[in-house]
């Protein structure tokens, strides 16, 4: 078959949504996941760069330089075959969320650390004369207000992880691309099936995309005050 062929492909529909929104689901799963995981991972490794100590500054610099040097099609194939090979065996959801994790969690370190620092100085030394340890200033004090700066960037984020949950198709995660290429395969509607797969990323990603609109609106508001 060569070309589009719209009226054929409109008869399959119906089954195409259905693989499609699976495959769906999974993204979502992935997407909220590595999500979790890149914040958890951000605000330590963020808390070790802003803090007094060399040695937790070292560990950080060393985690954000060598997990954004490596791709993240890369890191997937070591978690997942990599691993495997040493008696770590991870299924392919599960290796997706933690290789989104880490990678993204050496990106959100940088936004985390730059949230902690513009928090003044002040504020720490107000919390440690009221008897306060310093990971009780950064938990009770610190962090709550550097939530405050770093929303809008989480929000975009967040944007670019759902898209990049394609790439766990390479370690053949059930998402929607890995669904869409067994599709594409089986019936060989493979620009109609595409263009789909388009669509509904571009559905997941504009209520995302107005989020983080609001959160830039609603913060610039609060700072104006």
């Amino acid at each position: 078959m060569t070309g589009m062929d719209w009226n054929a492909a409109l008869t399959y529909l119906p089954y195409f949504l259905e693989v499609l929104l699976w495959g769906a689901v999974t993204t979502v799963i992935c997407t909220a996941g590595g999500f979790v995981v890149s914040v958890a991972l951000g605000i330590v490794f963020g808390g070790f760069s802003s803090s007094p100590s060399p040695l937790l500054r070292g560990i950080a610099y060393v985690y954000v330089e060598v997990f954004r040097a490596v791709p993240l099609l890369t890191l997937l194939f070591i978690i997942y075959f990599g691993l495997a090979t040493i008696g770590l065996k991870f299924d392919a959801i599960s290796a997706a969320i933690i290789g989104f994790g880490v990678h993204g969690g050496a990106y959100l370190s940088e936004v985390f650390r730059a949230g902690i620092l513009s928090i003044n100085k002040g504020q720490s030394e107000a919390a440690f004369t009221i008897g306060m340890t310093r990971l009780m200033a950064f938990r009770y004090i610190i962090l709550p207000q550097s939530v405050r700066v770093v929303l809008p960037p989480l929000a975009n984020f967040a944007i670019g992880l759902l898209k990049d949950t394609s790439l766990a198709s390479a370690v053949a995660a059930p998402e929607m691309m890995f669904n869409a290429g067994r599709l594409a395969s089986e019936t060989f509607f493979a620009t109609e099936i595409y263009l789909l797969v388009a669509l509904l990323y571009l559905c997941m990603s504009l209520p995302l995309s107005y989020l983080s609109r609001s959160l830039e609106r609603r913060m610039g508001k609060g700072y104006a005050r």
